[in-house]
Parts: structure tokens; sequence; C-alpha cells
């Protein structure tokens, strides 16, 4: 009999093993959370547009036009789930592993002078923030798929018309 209760009692915890509840986590990949992500550029000797657009995974943007844009102080607008996504993705190859990269002066074997410059900052919450400097008189002819990547982020945003005229 006493051989049966202990029997009984083993099938009973085995078969709640299979029950338990746990709080550990999955072991596959954490979630990162998503960048606020800024776009500045810089002035140049003419009418370059100098404005900062400002994004943020919860769909809302903030343009800030300081020269030579149609719109000259702050806008807010929103973007979709997917414009975040896309823009996200295009700015993403010149996302610094950490700290900053920066792309003028010194770090040029040939400049140009009098041209614009554009720096992308992403700031996650919680503090760390990265940034990609860039002033597109460096290194001209090596640095044209960088100039061509920042130069087309824009049109990936609801901001054309607060730029002013095609960019």
């Amino acid at each position: 009999m006493r051989n049966l209760k202990l029997s009984a009692a083993m099938l009973t915890l085995a078969l709640l093993g299979g029950c338990t509840v746990s709080d550990a986590r999955p072991s596959g990949p954490e979630a990162i959370e998503a960048p606020t992500i800024t776009l500045e550029t810089g002035p140049c000797f003419g009418a370059c547009p100098v404005y900062s657009v400002t994004v943020r995974p919860d769909g809302n943007g903030t343009f800030v036009g300081r020269r030579f844009t149609a719109v000259t102080g702050e806008r807010a607008f929103r973007i979709t789930p997917d414009q975040y996504r896309a823009f996200a993705a295009h700015v993403a190859p010149l996302r610094p592993a950490h700290g900053e990269v920066r792309l003028s002066g010194e770090n040029c074997r040939q400049m140009a002078t009098d041209l614009p410059s554009a720096e992308v900052t992403w700031q996650v919450p919680g503090g760390e923030r990265r940034a990609y400097y860039f002033y597109y008189g460096c290194d001209m002819e090596r640095n044209r798929s960088i100039a061509q990547r920042l130069s087309a982020a824009p049109a990936l945003l609801p901001i054309q018309s607060m730029i002013g005229r095609d960019r």
C-alpha cells in the first residue's frame, strides 16, 4: 500500500511538473528599443536649406526650419510605423557601433569647401547616443554613396513642403 501511495505521489509530481509557470525569459534575442532619430543639415556658402527633423518610433515628428526653408521655426508632423521603419532602415548603415563618426576636416584626404553637412543622431531611451557627421566636401568621389544616402533620406518623410523646392 505504501508503494502504491509513493507511486501515485510521484506520478502526480511528474504530471504537475509540465504545468509549472516560470518567470524565466525566452532565451532568444531581446528586443532593442527603437531610437529617436534626428537628421540635421548644416549651412553652405549659398542658399542650402538648414533644418533638423526628428522622428520617434511612436509616430511623432518635429521639423525645425532655420534658413532657406519654406517653413521657419518648429512644426510637428506624424508618420506611420512603416515610414519610421523605412527611414530608420535607410540611415541604419551609417549608425556607428558606439559613439560618433565624423567625416570632415582632418578625416578627409581631399576636401572641397563651401558645401553643406548633415548629421544623423540616434538617441535610445535611457541615454545612449550615437552620431554620424558628414561634410559633403569630404573625399567627394570616395564618399558619393554616403552623400546620396543622406540626400535621399528626407524624401522618406512627409517634410518636402517644409523644406521647400525640390532638394
